[in-house]
């Protein structure tokens, strides 16, 4: 029976050596919280493109947003020099480039290309994750309102433009004056 003790005595040690890396509830609200918001705006421009019919939605968004936190997160833990922090940027927006290259397709006519505004979703949506953390939540939620701004409203601007164009009068030449 001794034995049995010893081993779960061991087993617990283990486990709490292994989460040793949330080491207090400070720390423990802290990842909460960077990685739930990252999570949480990114699933809100997922949830934009979904409502549009695109193909990345609120799961792809979310992950990719909770991923680039996490990537920058883990790296703040490990005590990761300030300024070697960008080599961590720059993994993670080679990597989400090649995810956001991948939605984008192209027909065959010249103008027929269509993903690139998600692609584009998918690249914020990294940044938006990175700054979130980073500890940055209020340039996270500003630059998700922005992004929500310019997928809700373009399209309109886009469509009144677009209507003007069609109603101008065609431009007269004056007469030809010898």
């Amino acid at each position: 029976m001794a034995e049995l003790a010893d081993t779960w005595s061991q087993v617990a040690s283990t486990l709490a050596a292994e989460f040793s890396d949330v080491p207090d509830a400070t720390q423990l609200t802290r990842i909460v919280v960077r990685l739930g918001m990252a999570g949480l705006l990114g699933g809100l421009l997922g949830w934009e493109r979904e409502h549009a019919g695109k193909a990345a939605g609120v799961r792809t968004h979310m992950l990719v947003a909770m991923g680039a936190a996490l990537f920058v997160l883990v790296a703040q833990q490990v005590g990761i020099a300030p300024a070697d922090n960008s080599r961590v940027l720059q993994g993670v927006i080679a990597g989400v480039g090649f995810l956001g290259a991948g939605t984008i397709l192209k027909g065959d006519a010249e103008s027929q290309v269509k993903g690139l505004t998600t692609a584009a979703g998918i690249w914020l949506t990294a940044a938006i994750g990175v700054a979130a953390g980073l500890g940055r939540e209020a340039t996270a939620l500003l630059s998700t309102l922005l992004a929500l701004l310019v997928l809700w409203a373009m399209p309109a601007v886009h469509a009144a433009l677009a209507g003007q164009r069609k109603h101008r009068p065609a431009a007269t030449t004056p007469p030809h004056r010898p």
